[in-house]
C-alpha cells in the first residue's frame, strides 16, 4: 500500500528566530520513500541538515521576522500489515542487555522512574515477564488515562499523567515507558505519522502520534498504550528518550504557532481495466 503524508505548519515570529526541526521520515524507512518529504519554506530560507545523537534527521533554519509556512507532501510505501505481536518474546536480564539499550532504562525529562518505581513494582512486579508484562503495562495505562486534546500540556510528565489520569498520546507513551524502565525493560519514545487506516469511522483530525518501543528478546518492538491494538501504517519520524528528544520544533526566540495540519491518507491504487 501507499500512504500520502505531509504537514502544513505556520509560525509568526516577531524577530529572526533560529529553529531545529525534526520533521523528516526516519532513515530506517528510507527505502520506502517514493516521493521525498522535502521541507518547503515560504518565504524561502536557507536550510541545513544533520543527524542527531539518536540518528534522527533534523533541519536547521533561521525563521525570518513575520510569518513562516513549512510544508511537505510525500508518498511512502508500507506493508499494510499491523504492528507485530510476539507473545513469546522474553525479557532480557539487565546484565545481558546490549550497551546501547542501557540509556533507555534510565529516567528522563518526562519519565520519572524514581517517582514511579515503587508503583511499577507493586502493579507489575508479580505478574508475567517479557511481552506479557509490557502488554499488561499498556492495558493498565490505556485504562488509567482518559484521552482528550483539552488535557494536552507541554510540561506534563509521566508522574503527573499517572496522578491526573487524563492526557494525549504522548502522556500514554511516557507513562508506559516509565513503568517499563522501572521494571528493567528498556523503552524509548517514538513519534511519527499514524492515520486511521483499517479503523472504522468516525475519524478525528490528523496529528503526529506518539508511541513507544520496548527491548525484548534481542529486538525493539512497537507498543501503543493509547490505541492498545495493532495498527496499520505507522511512519516513524524520530526516536528518543522521551518527547523532549523528538520535538517537531525547538525554537530559540519568541514565536506563535499560528496553524498546524498533518496529512496521513492511504492512496487508492487504481487497477488497470
Amino acid at each position: 500500500m501507499k500512504i500520502h503524508i505531509g504537514y502544513e505548519i505556520v509560525y509568526d515570529c516577531p524577530q529572526p528566530t533560529p529553529m531545529i526541526l525534526t520533521l523528516n521520515v526516519h532513515y530506517s524507512r528510507a527505502q520506502d520513500i517514493l516521493i521525498p518529504d522535502t521541507m518547503v519554506t515560504d518565504p524561502p530560507v536557507l536550510t541545513t541538515a544533520y543527524r542527531d545523537s539518536f540518528g534522527n534527521w533534523c533541519s536547521r533554519i533561521v525563521a525570518p521576522q513575520g510569518r513562516l509556512k513549512l510544508t511537505t507532501n510525500a508518498l511512502v510505501r508500507d506493508s499494510g500489515q499491523p504492528d507485530i505481536a510476539n507473545w513469546q518474546a522474553r525479557q532480557t536480564p539487565v546484565e545481558m542487555l546490549p550497551d546501547d539499550s542501557l540509556l533507555f532504562l534510565l529516567g528522563s525529562r518526562y519519565c520519572e522512574t524514581d517517582r514511579l518505581s515503587e508503583t511499577a513494582w507493586q502493579l507489575f512486579g508479580n505478574g508475567p515477564t517479557g511481552w506479557a508484562r509490557v502488554q499488561a503495562i499498556c492495558d493498565y495505562v490505556h485504562n488509567h488515562i482518559t484521552f482528550g486534546y483539552q488535557h494536552a500540556r507541554a510540561t506534563k510528565t509521566a508522574y503527573e499523567a499517572f496522578n491526573e489520569r487524563v492526557g494525549v498520546c504522548r502522556d500514554y507513551a511516557h507513562l508506559a515507558i516509565a513503568f517499563c524502565r522501572c521494571i528493567n525493560i528498556p523503552a524509548r519514545y517514538c513519534t511519527g505519522y499514524l492515520g486511521d487506516i483499517g479503523m472504522p469511522p468516525p475519524y478525528g483530525p490528523m496529528d503526529f502520534a506518539g508511541w513507544f518501543e520496548a527491548w525484548l528478546d534481542g529486538k525493539w518492538y512497537t507498543f501503543d498504550a493509547r490505541n492498545n491494538i495493532p495498527r496499520i501504517g505507522r511512519v516513524l519520524i524520530a526516536r528518543g528518550r522521551d518527547a523532549a528528544d523528538v520535538a517537531i520544533s525547538s525554537t530559540f526566540g519568541p514565536n506563535i504557532l499560528h496553524s498546524f495540519k498533518v496529512i496521513t491518507d492511504e492512496v487508492s491504487e487504481v487497477q488497470p481495466a
